[in-house]
């Protein structure tokens, strides 16, 4: 038998409320999403160094993914 921890049990217990089953029906569109980035658009390595430039980097790989959406919503 497994010895659980407070905080397991209790996120054991949470999983089994209706609130995070709902929320659980929805998370493979927000996964589906944050793959696109990593994946497609170079969001899960940085490609220059410093802070200012990887926020940059993440501000234009979000903007081209919003971009691409915004686009197939007009069509």
């Amino acid at each position: 038998m497994w010895v659980k921890s407070d905080e397991h049990q209790q996120q054991m217990k949470f999983q089994q409320t209706e609130y995070f089953k709902e929320k659980a029906k929805h998370r493979y569109k927000i996964e589906a999403k944050n793959s696109e980035l990593k994946n497609v658009h170079g969001y899960g390595r940085a490609i220059s160094y410093r802070i200012a430039n990887m926020q940059m980097q993440g501000a234009m790989a979000i903007f081209t993914v919003n971009l691409k959406r915004i686009l197939k919503l007009m069509n």
